[in-house]
């Protein structure tokens, strides 16, 4: 259910927006509150920092409009205010969009021109959501945000979460370019970065379609974890369409000797899920570690190009899903018993 906080001293616009949206408010979609003034919103907002949006009049007792965006943005929530005025003209739009405003909508109202701007701004709003959920997940601390996002990680609760550690029951992937490092040496730098981040954009493509999330990308190969229900039917799903992509590349204008292909390497179990890193210099990187990412790294590492590799615990999960072969029993390093392990064919 979406909050949206009304901040308008016309009693009028509250029985009109009732009565526009009655069939969302009855089925739950929208929630409805109001403000006689922008004093009053803004405690509102105070209150319940949930709220998702702000319409909101420019000329108000009190607190007006204007004054109430320039407090919404010291307030460090994801609230994305849009003005509803009769002041539409060009001075009161540009003073409202430089402090913040998401849109404007002028009076009279067209409602059907409001609900279209709500569910713009739901929209966008939910991309915030995901988005900070990235940032929270992959520790991707320093990409292009909304500012309203940054604001919100900023303080110790924010540090506190990152900083927990936990015990997951997840899938973890490793994904490799074969034969990459050879091109490194005899190809231009520009080309060889090009063709990588070409294949790396494939694989974060399929495994944010799968509900995964990148870990991390190491040198030429990518780590990736899934949670959640089915982990491991959408990992394995996720490397079978990154497989596919890639060998249809073929030759690369780029890179002309050199055809991509990758290894995969897939385990599912129990890992610990936390900051791993040094403290005393601030390096720290949000990763997951243990028994289960070990051995889906050696996995990898003993597949061959264009092989995805499973333990056998995890073909007894999956046989009925998917088409393995078994392939000759594998020996990793710091294992004292050779790996069973299964060739994922599709």
């Amino acid at each position: 259910m979406a909050k949206i906080l009304v901040a308008d001293d016309e009693a009028d616009l509250e029985v009109l927006i009732k009565q526009k949206f009655r069939k969302e408010i009855r089925e739950g979609i929208y929630e409805f509150s109001f403000a006689a003034n922008g004093a009053k919103a803004l405690e509102a907002l105070r209150t319940d920092p949930s709220i998702d949006i702000l319409l909101s009049d420019i000329n108000m007792p009190e607190m007006d409009g204007l004054t109430l965006l320039s407090k919404l943005n010291e307030l460090k929530i994801l609230t994305k205010a849009v003005i509803v005025s009769a002041y539409g003209d060009m001075e009161n739009i540009r003073t409202a969009m430089n402090r913040g405003a998401f849109d404007f909508v002028c009076k009279p109202v067209n409602f059907q021109d409001l609900s279209i701007t709500i569910e713009k701004t739901l929209s966008y709003i939910s991309q915030l959501h995901k988005t900070l959920e990235a940032i929270k997940e992959n520790n991707i601390l320093k990409m292009y945000v909304d500012k309203t996002v940054l604001n919100f990680m900023d303080g110790r609760e924010f540090e506190t979460q990152l900083m927990a550690n936990e015990i997951l029951d997840a899938t973890v992937v490793f994904i490799d370019v074969c034969g990459f490092t050879a091109i490194t040496e005899k190809e231009a730098p520009d080309a060889v970065v090009r063709l990588l981040n070409k294949c790396f954009d494939i694989m974060v493509k399929e495994i944010i379609t799968q509900e995964g999330y990148i870990d991390k990308f190491i040198g030429d190969a990518v780590l990736a974890v899934f949670k959640g229900d089915f982990h491991l039917d959408r990992a394995i799903d996720a490397c079978l369409m990154v497989r596919k992509h890639i060998a249809s590349f073929g030759p690369q204008p780029e890179v002309s000797s050199f055809v991509p292909n990758v290894s995969i390497g897939i385990n599912s179990g129990t890992m610990i899920s936390g900051n791993i890193g040094s403290e005393q210099l601030k390096r720290l990187d949000y990763t997951v570690i243990g028994d289960t990412v070990n051995t889906a790294q050696r996995l990898q590492d003993a597949a061959k190009p264009g092989q995805i590799l499973i333990t056998r615990e995890c073909w007894e999960k999956v046989k009925e899903s998917f088409s393995c072969n078994p392939v000759d029993h594998i020996r990793v390093k710091n294992k004292s018993v050779v790996l069973a392990a299964y060739e994922v064919l599709e």
